[in-house]
């Protein structure tokens, strides 16, 4: 973990009607806006047993504790780096509780990581 910068919520979402059509799922998975992170990164945070929560205008979708992973943040980060150079800046997501689910128009989604804040991000 001491080559890790810090902690941030991220909101990766993903266009379900396009990742059903599309033979690639770049698109449904990289487009503009699909990806934010915030609202700050936090440096001195441990990510063995974090509370991580979604919520769609207010209602909670997803809520865990990084500590119910299948697999521990340091495991996957082993993992990964035995295919991929990480280099500063690069952002790892660890995956996200059970509870997805559809958004629509006007939605507001809200993560919230312990110890970090709540990146909020409306749905367009």
């Amino acid at each position: 973990m001491s080559v890790v910068s810090g902690i941030v919520p991220a909101n990766y979402l993903t266009a379900r009607d396009l990742q059903k059509t599309d033979l690639q799922w770049f698109r449904a998975k990289a487009a503009d806006r699909f990806c934010p992170l915030g609202p700050w990164l936090e440096t001195d945070l441990d990510p063995r047993d974090l509370r991580v929560q979604t919520r769609v205008n207010g209602e909670t979708r997803q809520d865990g504790r990084t500590s119910q992973m299948i697999f521990p943040v340091v495991d996957i980060l082993v993992y990964l780096t035995r295919f991929v150079t990480l280099e500063p800046g690069d952002v790892v997501l660890t995956g996200t509780p059970e509870g997805v689910g559809p958004l629509q128009p006007g939605d507001v989604v809200e993560v919230e990581v312990q110890g970090v804040g709540v990146l909020s991000t409306p749905i367009a």
